[in-house]
């Protein structure tokens, strides 16, 4: 059986969005539209259609075939400092326990505990799975007899978006592959 998008739900037909300069606006989680907003988005001129899915859509007026690819006409200045949010903290340590190495029942971990004046920062948090939260405890890192895989740091938006690419999403359309992983190393 030919199996083309035709046959898909208009639902699992997102456009990938790309920033003006043609690379995606983000990569974790991949910056994605629904196909109502990315067919809005060309109807109102903000996007240029880049690549289409073997999909048309109709109304009474008109038919198009469905955007896949899309880009922004103005481009958006990437956030320079990312906010520093549990998510954010995971992605920076690519979702592993900065102690064992483990990416089951994931949580943070101050170095320099907080019942000992330690603050809730990018330098002072990193991963860690329960079994070491619990077992390092309050004590200091270096009472602890734990080492860590990484030290902490400060991440900017791009080592964000490099640890993104390591974990695409379910769904990744032939189409989408030009723009995503550019400076991926070839194969010879």
């Amino acid at each position: 059986m030919f199996y083309t998008d035709q046959n898909l739900s208009l639902e699992k037909c997102p456009a990938l969005v790309l920033n003006a300069d043609y690379r995606p606006l983000s990569y974790y989680p991949l910056s994605l539209w629904s196909w109502q907003d990315s067919v809005k988005s060309v109807f109102l001129d903000r996007v240029t259609i880049v690549s289409n899915y073997d999909r048309i859509i109709r109304s009474p007026s008109f038919n198009m075939r469905l955007p896949s690819v899309i880009a922004l006409k103005s481009f958006i200045k990437p956030q320079s400092n990312p906010s520093f949010t549990r998510f954010n903290v995971f992605l920076r340590d690519k979702f592993l326990c900065q102690y064992c190495g483990s990416d089951q029942e994931l949580t943070f971990d101050h170095l320099l505990p907080r019942s000992k004046g330690g603050q809730t920062n990018w330098n002072n948090v990193v991963t860690a799975c329960s079994t070491c939260n619990v077992k390092k405890g309050g004590r200091l890192l270096k009472n602890s007899d734990m080492t860590l895989n990484q030290d902490p740091f400060h991440p900017s938006t791009e080592d964000l978006h490099k640890n993104g690419k390591h974990f695409p999403p379910n769904f990744l359309h032939k189409s989408w592959m030009d723009y995503l992983y550019w400076d991926v190393e070839l194969e010879a």
